[in-house]
């Protein structure tokens, strides 16, 4: 082999320098941003993948015009399974997470730190990147239970879901509006599949789910067992609504769960939460790419939920203000004046 000469010496070390300022200029332009969203059985978890894939364009992507991503430029987002609503403000608030799903009432009360947060410091950071979709109370219980309303679960073995979700902040909510209190039922910290499980096997009489409908663990509970919806109405769910402004009555359709007719429940609000602290050009961007046409067809394909997803109604029922970056989107769009 002849030796290398110096100019073959000086192409060599030139190459060298060129990929490694290539690779330090990929690694600068990474950015990575976080979605914490909820049990990987509920609605959260699939909607935060979704969302997550349409705001990504990892260095090195096709340009969206030419079939490739049309999210933010360098941004890997991650969809992150938590125990839900209350988990994911904390993790905003403390940094944990760059942003979060979270229902409606919990962000307005950790914002403001007044209803079920009230004696705890105000997550005053807390800001909207959007509204996402309705969600609504499941009270789930097998179709022999003599259960028929939220009254009948005194006495019951009853799942609220794990503290920190929004579903274990809401099932409290509606046994007091229905006169009744977690002293009143032998309470159950189970989530998703754990909770279809124990149902199906006796182990527990009844448990609640705030999700969006269709919901896939109760999809499939039903194809698999009896089950009802435990109705959520009359004077207790009109005391819900008229003492907290963020829930609407509102029914799960019939034929949503195999079996299951149609049932009157409450519903709330979904909405996607971030830190004011989290760059004003970075949040703009990434509610852009939420809104632009190629994230419309994975919305509409991703889940069943998705086409409830609109950037019309992504600013209604906003308790918590919106982050700059946002707003500057919506202003741009003409959705706010």
């Amino acid at each position: 082999m002849k030796p290398m000469t110096n100019f073959m010496r000086t192409l060599a070390a030139g190459a060298v320098v060129a990929v490694g300022l290539a690779g330090a200029a990929v690694a600068q332009d990474l950015k990575f941003f976080t979605i914490g969203t909820g049990g990987t059985a509920y609605t959260y978890y699939p909607v935060g993948g979704v969302i997550a894939n349409a705001i990504s364009k990892p260095p090195g992507s096709r340009p969206c015009d030419e079939g490739g991503s049309c999210g933010v430029d360098g941004l890997i987002a991650s969809a992150v399974s938590s125990r839900g609503s209350v988990d994911n403000v904390n993790a905003i608030n403390s940094g944990l997470r760059n942003s979060g799903f979270a229902q409606s009432d919990v962000a307005y009360w950790a914002y403001t730190g007044t209803g079920t947060m009230e004696g705890q410091p105000p997550a005053t950071d807390l800001r909207t990147i959007a509204a996402l979709f309705e969600e609504h109370i499941h009270l789930v219980a097998s179709a022999d239970s003599g259960i028929n309303s939220v009254a009948d679960l005194k006495g019951k073995r009853v799942s609220l879901d794990e503290p920190g979700s929004g579903t274990y902040v809401d099932a409290g909510l509606i046994l007091e509006a229905s006169g009744l209190s977690l002293d009143d039922v032998t309470a159950e910290a189970l989530k998703g599949n754990a909770a279809s499980d124990a149902l199906r096997n006796g182990r527990i009489d009844a448990f609640f789910v705030v999700a969006g409908y269709p919901t896939g663990s109760l999809v499939e509970l039903a194809s698999a067992a009896d089950i009802k919806l435990v109705p959520i109405e009359g004077a207790g769910a009109e005391a819900l609504t008229e003492k907290y402004g963020f829930f609407a009555q509102s029914d799960i359709p019939a034929g949503t769960y195999e079996g299951v007719g149609a049932t009157p429940t409450v519903a709330v609000g979904a909405q996607w939460f971030t830190s004011a602290k989290e760059d004003d050009d970075l949040i703009y961007e990434i509610t852009k790419a939420l809104w632009n046409d190629n994230s419309r067809k994975l919305l509409d394909v991703g889940h069943a939920k998705g086409k409830t997803i609109t950037a019309e109604s992504a600013l209604n029922g906003i308790g918590v203000p919106l982050h700059v970056g946002a707003e500057r989107f919506y202003r741009e769009a003409g959705l706010l004046k």
